[in-house]
């Protein structure tokens, strides 16, 4: 019941703000409808923990440790940045960059994101998760458009271009494995899409057909990801975008199109017996890292920086999950969660300093902790924290992540480490001028929603020092059946 309610209440949200979401209360709607998504989420999670994994729907939606996990991070962030977006919509309306008809169109497609995201973390079918990741494409093409300014336009059809080209390799990935599929389940070939049925056969798949297929869902899942070289509509999106959709899109979208890959990779792995796939991780996963932490040096807007840094965290992820085992699997996952709560927590307080700013230019933002105390604390750690000051959880993940690396795949400490600290000396020295300094920033029409920051924050540094023992266990699990 709670999987069926955790679909319905963000779809239904859609076709309300679809209809009433110009209203004066429209940003309370939103609020309240990811509220109740966090709300099943949580029963959903305790439902999990209780029972264990469990399929519904005629096995057609799937629930387990590995990604109920990732359901309730993505409504606990979606619910935040709807508390964030409230006020922050608002200036945006009170400086003329949205009308009421944009404002309806926004708060509709962040419900029907909010359900894209979530079918494609709860479907078995690779079908449907193939389905449910096309549409979150296309919402997020229309949010990114919003400001329908030149820049936006083109970010935006940078963005659907090159992610619909890599969803189409996806598609003829997921081809290939059902091709594979059904040859071993022959009557049963309506089942050859069921992720559950596929893990049960892994053994009889096809090696050649099996790896093949992975090249394409690699490449495909992997633009979503924003793995390099596949990264470019990401940088243009974060920067264009309403700062709301550039928290969720690197606080959750790039988690869900990677765990799409980490599905698929266990799939192969299975078939295969060897270590292809791993490797094609782990080599998209340092380049990623490397070319990330240098195009951060020439960075001149502050949102286009922190997509940069996105980038280059999920080349962390996707490097431990190429690693595989117990240690690297669970650093991957602690990391997709503190990614996830500072990237938006960052996002929040960028977004707010660039309308007090009127501008995203970073030489242009100066003083924040003079004309906003909050905002400019709320960057400043968020700052630290993204890059891996302890005691915050992102140093615990790494740390795991560069000692398994020293023991496993020692030939890429070195790459990891020279990438970490490109990273920390580019971002540091922008982001510590933006701070402090002399400034004339007026305040905001509207008051800034900042609790969220200093929640998210809150979470990181106690993952950093304390990880609750469920969550641990939960990673547990998790780390052991991606294997």
């Amino acid at each position: 019941m709670a999987l069926w309610c955790l679909l319905l209440i963000p779809f239904l949200g859609a076709l309300v703000l679809g209809l009433f979401g110009a209203r004066r209360l429209a940003p309370e709607f939103n609020v309240a409808f990811s509220f109740s998504t966090f709300v099943t989420s949580l029963v959903l999670t305790a439902q999990v923990i209780r029972e264990g994994s469990f399929l519904v729907g005629r096995e057609q939606f799937f629930v387990d440790p590995f990604n109920v996990f990732l359901v309730a991070l993505t409504a606990f962030v979606g619910w935040t940045t709807s508390m964030f977006s409230r006020p922050y919509m608002r200036i945006e309306e009170h400086h003329g960059r949205v009308n009421r008809a944009r404002l309806r169109l926004y708060h509709s497609m962040y419900q029907l994101f909010s359900f894209t995201m979530l079918l494609a973390l709860l479907t078995n079918n690779l079908g449907i998760l193939w389905v449910a990741m096309e549409a979150a494409t296309l919402t997020t093409v229309l949010l990114v458009s919003l400001y329908r300014t030149a820049a936006s336009i083109e970010a935006a059809w940078k963005y659907f271009i090159l992610c619909g080209v890599g969803i189409a390799q996806a598609l003829f990935g997921t081809i290939l494995l059902y091709f594979a599929a059904e040859k071993v389940l022959g009557a049963e070939g309506s089942t050859a899409l069921l992720w559950t049925h596929l893990n049960a056969i892994k053994g009889q798949l096809e090696p050649t057909v099996l790896t093949l297929a992975f090249v394409f869902l690699l490449v495909g899942y992997g633009t979503k990801v924003g793995l390099a070289p596949l990264h470019n509509w990401l940088p243009d999106a974060h920067a264009e975008g309403p700062t709301p959709i550039s928290a969720v899109l690197s606080g959750l979208l790039l988690n869900v199109a990677l765990y799409a890959v980490v599905r698929c990779k266990v799939l192969v792995e299975g078939a295969t017996q060897s270590g292809l796939a791993s490797h094609l991780m782990m080599g998209f996963g340092l380049l990623s890292v490397l070319l990330a932490a240098f195009f951060l040096l020439r960075q001149k807007d502050i949102k286009r920086l922190f997509g940069y840094s996105s980038i280059e965290h999920m080349g962390i992820i996707t490097f431990a999950f190429g690693m595989g085992g117990p240690v690297a699997n669970f650093a991957a996952l602690l990391h997709m969660t503190v990614h996830s709560l500072t990237k938006s927590a960052i996002f929040f307080t960028v977004g707010h300093a660039c309308q007090k700013a009127g501008t995203q230019v970073m030489d242009d933002i100066r003083g924040l902790l003079l004309v906003s105390p909050t905002v400019g604390w709320g960057l400043l750690l968020g700052t630290l924290a993204i890059l891996g000051m302890p005691p915050f959880g992102v140093f615990t993940s790494e740390f795991l992540v560069i000692t398994t690396a020293m023991r496993d795949q020692p030939w890429a400490t070195p790459i990891l480490l020279l990438a970490l600290a490109v990273a920390f000396g580019a971002i540091f020295h922008r982001v510590q001028s933006m701070v402090f300094g002399a400034t004339d920033l007026k305040p905001l029409p509207h008051p800034p929603a900042l609790l969220p920051v200093f929640v998210h924050l809150g979470l990181v540094l106690m993952l950093g020092i304390y990880i609750p023992p469920t969550l641990a266990n939960w990673y547990r699990l998790a780390a052991a059946m991606i294997g």
